[in-house]
């Protein structure tokens, strides 16, 4: 199993990342979400010059808010500075296209924008809106294409599946999915990549966004210490999920164990200034809690947001199931006010023991 740190991109906070890199973390990711953080890939670019052993990439770009070609070129950029240990996270936009009232990019889309990208990115010519493109004047060496650079693809839907077999070279699934789901997903990828002929990498790189709190003697999960430490992240949660009930039309899919609290956020939502509701709603997207929202944080909702919350024999054990599933990288994703320390109780409690 490998760790990874994800930090709400804050560009004169680029020093997390040589943090991380001390503690034993394997990658840092930046992610891309322009109406409420700093650019991924300034941030990036100052990481990279920091660092020499962490991976570093986007966790994760949309592509909604840039073209395909700019994605290449942007991650090329940061592997001339990290040859070799640069990765590109990439998704359709969940927080960053809907904070603007704007729908995440179509899977069609999508997956034709991963084939530009991974195109360009091995250093080929592509087809871009009827045109051939590819990067030019190569001698001047201004970007890196000859270090592999993988394509981390955020998929939880069938289609955004296919197109990872299709094109990627890992998965990043949001919350820790139920072993038996997360295998389904896996032979998902598989099937796809068979289709367009490709080889996946065995293990295949398959990587999770989650969050943890490791309780001390006397804490529950209602001590005011660890609703700090995981209230962004899982009611982010929240947030994702009412966007999809949108989506579909209806809550479904919802787990039993929140139904009275989700009934409740539900009414809560609907407070929101409709014209204003997109704002509102990913108000403090999992850099924070907002006041109105943190009696939301429930045991409850904790479980089913899959956080790794407990004492450290728990979480060990909950890791090495998921790893036997298949699962080979964990990455966490802190509140901004408490993100060294909980950076550090995982790599002192967790990693260090396993």
């Amino acid at each position: 199993m490998m760790f990874g740190g994800v930090v709400a991109t804050k560009i004169d906070d680029w020093q997390i990342f040589p943090f991380l890199e001390d503690l034993g973390y394997d990658s840092g990711w930046a992610p891309d979400s322009q109406m409420i953080w700093s650019d991924c890939y300034a941030t990036l670019a100052l990481a990279a010059h920091h660092t020499s052993r962490i991976r570093l990439g986007t966790g994760v770009s949309i592509a909604g808010t840039r073209i395909a070609p700019v994605t290449a070129h942007s991650i090329a950029t940061i592997n001339k500075l990290a040859p070799g240990r640069t990765f590109l996270g990439i998704g359709t936009g969940h927080t960053a296209m809907r904070i603007m009232g704007q729908n995440p990019v179509p899977p069609s889309k999508f997956r034709d924008y991963l084939r530009v990208v991974r195109g360009l990115l091995d250093g080929g010519e592509v087809e871009y809106e009827d045109q051939p493109i590819r990067f030019l004047d190569r001698e001047l060496e201004c970007i890196n294409t000859d270090d592999h650079v993988d394509i981390y693809v955020a998929a939880n839907g069938p289609k955004a599946l296919a197109a990872v077999g299709a094109y990627g070279d890992g998965r990043i699934g949001a919350g820790n999915e139920p072993v038996s789901i997360f295998q389904r997903n896996i032979d998902r990828v598989r099937r796809s990549a068979e289709e367009a002929g490709r080889a996946l990498r065995d293990p295949f790189p398959a990587a999770v966004l989650t969050y943890s709190c490791i309780l001390k003697p006397g804490e529950t999960m209602t001590s005011d210490r660890v609703i700090e430490a995981v209230g962004a992240p899982a009611v982010s949660s929240l947030h994702f999920w009412y966007e999809i009930y949108l989506q579909r039309g209806n809550d479904d899919f919802i787990q039993g164990i929140i139904r009275p609290l989700w009934d409740d956020y539900k009414a809560y939502v609907e407070t929101m200034p409709i014209d204003r509701r997109h704002q509102h709603l990913h108000h403090g997207h999992v850099a924070f809690t907002p006041k109105a929202e943190r009696r939301f944080v429930t045991p409850e909702l904790i479980e089913a947001s899959g956080g790794l919350v407990g004492e450290p024999d728990a979480v060990l054990e909950k890791i090495r199931e998921l790893e036997v599933g298949g699962l080979n990288e964990i990455l966490l994703l802190p509140p901004i006010a408490v993100a060294r320390e909980n950076f550090k109780e995982f790599a002192d409690e967790i990693m260090a023991r396993y």
